[in-house]
């Protein structure tokens, strides 16, 4: 039986590797690092971000939360609670935060708050789930909480309520949407860090496939295939043409979180690269070495993945990226075919230089 973090035995029986003082830096994903860089470079943000610090009613959110919804512990949600102390047992977070069962059909959680993290997951999320499955879902929102993610949760919360109101204001809407955006962008990225951290809480790769494709398909598991749906995935990334993949690009801009194949997608990467293995044989970055941690790595290895993403991927706009970044010939040619595909050599054209097949010669 795995002791908890104040010491009793009162949690899940399962023998799981733990991983004391282990950094976020440990399996944050590059683009999440990267994009959190870039999110406090945007002009403006710093002086929204102190100010909405100031002025965000936290007491009047936990309040909220206190009053309407049911708090989580050892006489409610029982099961809920154990899982909570594993998870930061296994992730090594100092103090458990409170966390909450909200009234909600739809499926959810969320990490939210300035001072001190406050976990949040709907009745419908409950619901849904196994006990593996939730576990991942809940160790995902303690990688929020060790990240730091609550404090910028927080503000995107209430500035995409506030865009809603001040949308009448000439100018005042174009303003709030630019930070809400370079938000939305960040927390995308950031999910993809959680979903490790729940697979390191967890230590099931299933039940986080699983749980993310009930998220996508409900709760009729007899009906799906982990595999199947990972070929959506791939389907996803490689089909189409260059306007296909702009359509991407716009279908994703008003989301909080990554579509669900991708993020299993990613995951299962994650989950059979050394980066991970690593860990899991205990060596990893530790907290204790924050502080030393050097903005210019951070920005190496975030350049480093986004080459690898472009050499790699099968999304047709990239192919163009690589193809221009290569210099090619024929570039007017080969963002014709992409973007038309073979009618635009007529009846009798070609297919050797459109579609996937041109982006995938330039990806070898």
């Amino acid at each position: 039986m795995t002791e908890s973090p104040d010491g009793d035995a009162n949690v899940p029986s399962r023998n799981r590797k733990r991983f004391p003082g282990i950094s976020s830096r440990s399996y944050e994903h590059p683009a999440d690092r990267s994009a959190l860089v870039a999110l406090r470079k945007l002009s403006g943000f710093d002086t929204v971000f102190k100010t909405l610090s100031g002025l965000l009613p936290e007491r009047s959110l936990r309040l909220l939360f206190l009053s309407d919804s049911v708090r989580v512990s050892d006489q409610q949600f029982a099961h809920l609670h154990a899982m909570l102390r594993d998870a930061c047992y296994v992730l090594d977070l100092e103090k458990v935060p409170p966390m909450y069962v909200n009234q909600d059909p739809q499926p959810n959680a969320m990490c939210i708050g300035l001072d001190e993290p406050i976990i949040v997951v709907t009745t419908g999320l409950v619901e849904l789930l196994d006990e593996e499955e939730m576990r991942a879902v809940i160790g995902h929102e303690v990688g929020h909480a060790l990240s730091g993610h609550a404090v910028y949760r927080t503000i995107l919360l209430f500035l995409t309520n506030l865009a809603t109101k001040v949308a009448w204001i000439p100018l005042g809407n174009v303003a709030v949407m630019a930070i809400v955006t370079a938000l939305r962008e960040w927390f995308r990225k950031s999910e993809l860090s959680a979903d490790r951290a729940g697979l390191l809480v967890g230590q099931d790769l299933q039940a986080s496939m699983r749980g993310l494709m009930k998220l996508a398909g409900g709760n009729h598991l007899h009906e799906m295939n982990v595999d199947a749906f990972l070929k959506q995935a791939e389907e996803y990334e490689s089909g189409g043409d260059l306007r296909d993949s702009v359509l991407k690009i716009l279908n994703l801009l008003p989301r909080s979180h990554p579509f669900t194949t991708v993020r299993a997608a990613e995951l299962k990467k994650w989950a059979a690269s050394r980066d991970y293995q690593r860990i899991m044989d205990g060596h990893y970055l530790r907290r204790e070495e924050d502080k030393d941690a050097s903005v210019s790595d951070s920005f190496k290895d975030s350049a480093a993945h986004y080459a690898e993403s472009v050499r790699t991927s099968k999304d047709p706009l990239m192919g163009l990226v690589r193809d221009i970044a290569g210099g090619a010939g024929d570039l007017g040619g080969k963002l014709r075919d992409t973007v038309f595909g073979s009618r635009a050599n007529g009846a009798g054209g070609s297919n050797d230089a459109n579609g996937s097949d041109g982006s995938e010669s330039a990806g070898k």
